[in-house]
């Protein structure tokens, strides 16, 4: 059964461009590139189910994101769209093209491949979900408690942008348990039927900084994609748009065009 997603809107004019966030982020962590891309787009920045302001299921495949996201299209007649997709969102996002290539126009995919990985967000969940919110009030107690398990500031930060106040009490936007059971299948990338593959165009666009798309990735990604070009934003980590803005602006203005 796919969700309704929640969106943010920018722009009334020009082609559709759908944005996908990664794991534990959400469609607010794209403002600004949204706002950017929207003097010449309709720009949806989308929340993942089980993130944001989207319903929460239990299950949450690859097909089960896809499909959403799908619906999403659909529902507001946007025809074929240019979907940018950062990590689990890009993942999503390659998972679409392969479906529903009728849906995407362009592909632009953010530091990820259509690989397994062995490393795993599990442990940010696991701190996440230990944080003690009865005795939260404010961002900072919650950073408090998680300082022992995350030691990274700028990983804090990006997790608790899910931490939001609500009449009851401080609680979590994201569905901790949801991605917990489901990381093992989140860290993969569905198997691909034989001759199964997207020819439009693609854009993968990695952090210079970053291990996730590396070199024996490559044959795969032509594989499946075909037609797909790539490019690396120098000193940028994983999180692309947001350490290099500027210059995933330029690129994403280049292929988008």
């Amino acid at each position: 059964m796919t969700l309704e997603l929640a969106y943010d809107g920018f722009g009334d004019a020009g082609p559709p461009v759908v944005i996908l966030h990664g794991l534990l982020g959400s469609a607010r962590n794209w403002t600004g590139i949204a706002k950017q891309l929207a003097e010449t787009h309709r720009v949806f920045a989308l929340d993942l189910r089980n993130h944001g302001r989207s319903p929460w299921a239990g299950t949450m495949s690859f097909d089960d994101m896809a499909g959403d996201v799908a619906a999403f299209i659909g529902a507001h007649d946007l025809g074929a769209a240019q979907v940018i997709g950062h990590s689990l969102g890009g993942k999503a996002a390659m998972r679409l093209a392969l479906m529903r290539a009728d849906l995407v126009e362009r592909l632009l995919v953010v530091d990820v491949a259509p690989v397994a990985y062995g490393h795993s967000f599990a442990p940010f969940v696991e701190a996440m979900q230990a944080v003690d919110l009865s005795a939260v009030e404010r961002r900072a107690d919650a950073e408090v408690q998680l300082e022992g398990a995350v030691g990274d500031a700028a990983i804090r930060s990006f997790l608790l942008q899910n931490l939001v106040k609500t009449d009851s009490g401080c609680v979590w936007r994201v569905n901790l348990e949801a991605l917990g059971a489901n990381m093992p299948e989140l860290l993969g990338f569905p198997r691909t039927a034989a001759g199964v593959t997207y020819r439009g165009s693609a854009l993968f666009l990695a952090g210079g900084r970053s291990p996730y798309v590396a070199a024996e990735h490559r044959p795969l990604i032509a594989q499946l994609f075909p037609a797909a070009e790539h490019a690396v934003i120098d000193g940028a980590g994983h999180w692309v748009h947001a350490e290099r803005p500027a210059e995933f602006l330029e690129q994403a203005r280049r292929f988008l065009s």
